[in-house]
């Protein structure tokens, strides 16, 4: 399918703050392999850095006061009244299993209460302290941002506990201090995902059990001229946020592209491509849809390692991809050229990425070893996954908060670690990427089995009322492998440049050791030149081929 033309109104949406490019996908327990609620999310800012937040549980004071400083900015916002008893929480998770994720989708302009305090960031993170199950969650949100206002534009939230997952979409009203919002279950059995576009159209509006919503939810898109229709016709996302040709082509294509991967045959993705490039608006893809199989953890991280490999949106081909087959494109995503527009790619897997989660509520398992994040910094189809108990007692000095910065380079700092790896694969993707996702899969396929190993031992431990030894046990477990994680892509890093340095590729033993030519002066052998690929070879004659051609 050709390239589209971007009209120069729908290249709004990539000049958001690049905080806003998020990817979230939700699983059931019904829809899983193991039977745990599991929901993904990659925070891709350029701004943001990757570290693991953690907030030990704590019992406060009456009359006390909890500051709020904006997440994205880190700009002070004001005070809110604190709660007697706060929740552990480590990343996106608390200590009962309660997963909050989000991407951000904008909305109507000018809707943002710009006086209010809870931002989505400080919203997601101080309901985890405060809230035990999926449902309660929504209500704490709703109670803070009625009562403190809510400065941020509209957000889809992903909340999962033990037993459900949910959609959460809220939006600003402006001067009016609060939000307007509506919240689905996903059916226990089917997935669903969001990337930056609201997806909640028609909802019902008597099933408490499967569908919240604010009582003004449709009058005050009446009031604003958003609406009018009938109560049973309305859709909260054509009053709040209709979906242009950047919504859909940078943000549903995400979802489209996750369903394809895990809804197999009972998905059809060509009826929806027409949808995803934003050529056919009305053609709407479902809110959830039932996977082909049952979802592992690995298969699900693996769909936020996608580039839109095999499809239409294929972007590792063009000439744009160079000649090592580079599935990204830097900022800006934009561009202007003889009077038209085009926009560049926006997949899953990104560059800019400061971590990625999936989160697991494994509601068989008590709270103290249930609950498991698997965390990740930077782009997430050059780096891998390693499991953090949300009960730990400390997270990993690999991923701790102050070590390093994005204006201060630690050397003990995952994130710079793995982002120096990520921009030498850069260099030589179609070369080196297949070495780096062989050591991601290594290291993450022998954690699922360990993971079970120590699942046994904290519950025996639990079993014999020695608690705090499980935690211990638990810590440990994590720090560990946090740690041989940075020291294998230590190693993993100076190899491919020992390997590849210069476009090189240097000769190979058996055992995985270089060549040398054999002088006993570690002079390698005669270095290997792959051809490159023929596509890019007449992209390059094409545009300066006569002055390159060889005389005869």
């Amino acid at each position: 399918m050709k390239r589209i033309l971007a009209l120069a109104a729908c290249l709004l949406l990539f000049a958001r703050p690049a905080a806003d490019a998020c990817t979230n996908v939700i699983v059931t327990k019904g829809a899983s392999a193991d039977g745990s609620c599991m929901v993904t999310y990659a925070a891709d800012s350029h701004q943001l850095f990757g570290e693991l937040y953690f907030r030990p549980a704590a019992d406060h004071p009456a009359g006390a006061m909890l500051d709020i400083y904006d997440w994205d900015s880190g700009f002070y916002r004001g005070k809110i009244a604190q709660v007697p008893h706060t929740w552990q929480t480590v990343g996106n998770m608390n200590e009962h299993q309660l997963i909050i994720m989000e991407t951000t989708f904008g909305g109507r302009p000018n809707l943002e209460n710009k006086d209010g305090i809870m931002d989505y960031g400080s919203l997601i993170y101080v309901t985890l302290q405060r809230a035990r199950t999926a449902r309660e969650a929504i209500r704490i949100m709703d109670e803070l941002v009625q009562t403190y206002g809510y400065p941020s534009e509209g957000e889809s939230f992903s909340i999962a506990d033990k037993d459900e997952c949910w959609i959460f979409e809220i939006v600003g009203k402006g001067e009016q201090k609060g939000a307007v919002w509506v919240a689905v279950r996903i059916p226990d059995g089917y997935i669903s995902g969001h990337a930056n576009q609201s997806r909640i159209h028609h909802f019902p509006l008597n099933d408490p059990e499967n569908c919240l919503y604010a009582p003004d939810v449709i009058s005050f898109a009446r009031e604003k001229g958003f609406f009018t229709g009938s109560d049973a016709e309305f859709s909260f996302c054509d009053a709040y946020c209709p979906a242009d040709w950047g919504g859909l082509r940078g943000c549903e294509a995400r979802v489209w592209s996750a369903f394809r991967l895990l809804g197999g045959n009972g998905f059809d993705a060509d009826k929806y491509v027409d949808f995803a490039s934003g050529e056919n608006p009305a053609n709407k893809m479902p809110l959830y849809i039932k996977p082909e199989q049952k979802v592992t953890v690995k298969a699900l991280a693996d769909v936020m390692r996608d580039h839109y490999e095999g499809t239409p949106f294929d972007f590792s081909e063009d000439a744009g991809a160079g000649p090592s087959r580079l599935p990204y494109r830097w900022r800006p995503m934009s561009f202007e050229l003889d009077g038209k527009e085009y926009l560049f790619e926006r997949s899953i897997a990104t560059q800019q990425t400061g971590f990625w989660y999936l989160g697991q509520a494994r509601g068989w398992l008590p709270d103290e070893v249930g609950g498991l994040l698997w965390f990740g910094v930077d782009d997430a189809a050059t780096s891998a996954l390693t499991p953090i108990y949300t009960n730990v007692s400390a997270v990993p000095e690999c991923f701790r908060e102050g070590n390093g910065s994005m204006l201060e380079y630690s050397p003990t700092s995952a994130f710079w670690l793995f982002n120096r790896v990520a921009h030498f694969a850069y260099l030589f993707y179609d070369r080196a990427q297949p070495e780096i996702r062989a050591a991601a899969d290594q290291y993450e396929n022998e954690n699922l089995e360990l993971v079970a190993q120590v699942d046994a031992r904290a519950l025996k431990m639990l079993q014999g009322g020695n608690c705090r030894q499980a935690i211990a046990m638990l810590t440990a477990f994590c720090e560990r492998r946090s740690q041989e994680l940075f020291d294998r892509w230590t190693d993993l890093g100076n190899y491919l440049l020992v390997k590849y340095m210069d476009g090189n590729v240097k000769r190979q033993n058996e055992d995985g050791s270089f060549q040398d030519n054999g002088s006993g002066k570690n002079i390698p052998e005669s270095p290997m030149h792959p051809k490159f690929r023929e596509r890019w070879l007449r992209s390059v004659v094409n545009d300066h081929g006569k002055v390159m051609e060889i005389k005869k």
